[in-house]
């Protein structure tokens, strides 16, 4: 279980309770976040070592590449959540296999469909640990079952990729989470 919060300074009354911490600038918007470079810094702090996906806040790649270089050089623990397209509907596919390439851990967020699924599968470096967040929640919110992206993903993944439930809904998605081969659930 992963906390997804954009206040980093409770990270560490849930140290015992999570396996580690995601956010988002909206998320860190919303806790009253000025100066998300400090966000981020103090995030990793609080994070204790454990693993902390910190999200690009720009929009062109260009810019998108030299951010999750810096936000990965904040710690070793840090994954940088990078989504799968721009706001103009630009794929990241090939920064996110050059940046992993590169030995950037990465978390590709936003994945709605199998043929993201099977497309950022391919990117990442097989070498390279990488997180995988499926928005279970917005595909369930679709009528669609969630289940069956993470089965097909859980079959195709590398031994160092992770997958993640992102937009659980209820506590119920702990359980269909783990049946279907999600490793993570925030």
């Amino acid at each position: 279980i992963f906390l997804d919060s954009g206040d980093w300074k409770i990270f560490p009354d849930y140290s015992t309770q999570v396996d580690g911490y995601t956010t988002n600038p909206s998320l860190a918007k919303a806790a009253g976040v000025k100066d998300y470079r400090d966000f981020a810094r103090q995030a990793v702090l609080s994070s204790l070592g454990k693993p902390i996906s910190l999200e690009v806040l720009a929009d062109d790649l260009g810019t998108i590449a030299t951010q999750a270089r810096e936000l990965s050089g904040f710690g070793q623990n840090v994954y940088v959540k990078i989504p799968v397209t721009n706001t103009n509907g630009d794929s990241t596919g090939y920064l996110v296999n050059t940046l992993s390439r590169e030995g950037i851990k990465l978390n590709i967020t936003a994945v709605m469909t199998f043929e993201q699924i099977k497309y950022f599968l391919r990117q990442l470096y097989q070498e390279t640990p990488a997180i995988l967040s499926i928005f279970a929640g917005r595909i369930a919110d679709t009528g669609r079952n969630p289940m069956a992206h993470f089965t097909a993903a859980a079959s195709a993944k590398h031994d160092k990729t992770k997958l993640l439930w992102a937009s659980a809904r209820e506590v119920l998605n702990i359980k269909h989470a783990e049946q279907c081969g999600a490793d993570i659930i925030t």
